[in-house]
């Protein structure tokens, strides 16, 4: 869950982005800042105090080959306001923005065994037809749940799991 201060970021680059057509771009920008800025070792570096803000911001642009001028001064801006463990939740609630505005709904599919592509692309479809938009779906297996699937998108969890109906069936009978 991104905290306020990742989505006021995510917002303020969502903005900039839209305005300058490159939704896309800041994506792949935000997905390369997150990937090098949560590593551990390089996140322990940009974020301790005792090395002066003015070389944290120093390693970051010895490094041109890594990020394109616009990420660059992103990420020396979350270095200077010390927010460079915020990146996961500024890109995630950026993306979250892109699917919005473009009309996706990303989707969670949970089931007990790895899908087939085909029964992937029918859970996909089947989910992108009800609600009349295209679906991001990510798969997740968990063999806890049985059977079934659940799925999640939005605020919305439907759930119809081999688990879930036994834990009903189980409180129905200890309730007789």
């Amino acid at each position: 869950m991104a905290t306020a201060a990742a989505k006021r970021y995510a917002r303020a680059v969502f903005e900039l982005a839209e305005q300058e057509s490159q939704v896309d771009e800041w994506g792949r920008r935000l997905a390369t800042l997150r990937q090098s800025m949560s590593d551990p070792e390089v996140a322990s570096v940009l974020t301790n105090p005792t090395i002066a803000t003015e070389q944290r911001m120093a390693l970051i642009s010895a490094a041109p080959h890594l990020f394109d001028p616009e990420a660059t001064n992103l990420a020396k801006l979350l270095i200077e306001s010390n927010r460079v463990r915020e990146v996961a939740g500024i890109e995630d609630e950026f993306q979250r923005l892109a699917d919005e505005a473009a009309g996706r709904v990303r989707a969670t599919v949970t089931t007990a065994v790895e899908l087939t592509p085909g029964d992937r692309d029918r859970v996909e479809d089947e989910l992108s037809k009800r609600l009349g938009k295209e679906i991001r779906m990510h798969v997740v297996v968990d063999p806890r749940i049985l059977g079934g699937l659940t799925l999640q998108y939005g605020d919305r969890l439907v759930d119809a799991s081999v688990s879930t109906r036994l834990q009903q069936l189980r409180r129905r009978l200890a309730a007789s």
